[in-house]
């Protein structure tokens, strides 16, 4: 199993940018599809983004589609989130997984590694 941790939250203003990190440790992120999703209070969990290994497929929610970029360096072992044009409705805990599968999308059920999390907090 891969210990994620995800860093590059914080409190920003609406309009602004943000790249979130995850990286692994115990083990690489090699054959591992990699997911952001978020949680907000009083919300569904929602996956924004996913990506394969390969980086060659990319899975994005509606609501951040256009906005948010996923990719992936596996030389240094990490995923990132480029979110750009925040929202208020941005404002939550994003979380990475991974799953054993090359790419799993936004099924959940397919993610057996997740991290402790990131605040990502928009104001307007």
């Amino acid at each position: 199993q891969a210990q994620l941790v995800e860093t590059g939250g914080g409190l920003v203003q609406a309009g602004d940018s943000l790249r979130l990190s995850c990286a692994a440790s115990g083990r690489t992120f090699r054959g591992y599809g990699i997911a952001w999703s978020r949680l907000a209070p009083g919300k569904e969990r929602e996956f924004a983004a996913a990506i394969s290994w390969s980086g060659g497929r990319t899975y994005y929610a509606d609501s951040v589609k256009g906005r948010f970029t996923i990719s992936r360096d596996d030389a240094k072992n990490t995923v990132y989130l480029q979110m750009n044009s925040l929202k208020p409705e941005d404002t939550a805990v994003y979380s990475c997984a991974a799953s054993l599968q090359i790419f799993a999308g936004p099924e959940p059920r397919a993610y057996a590694d997740w991290g402790q999390g990131t605040q990502v907090t928009v104001s307007s």
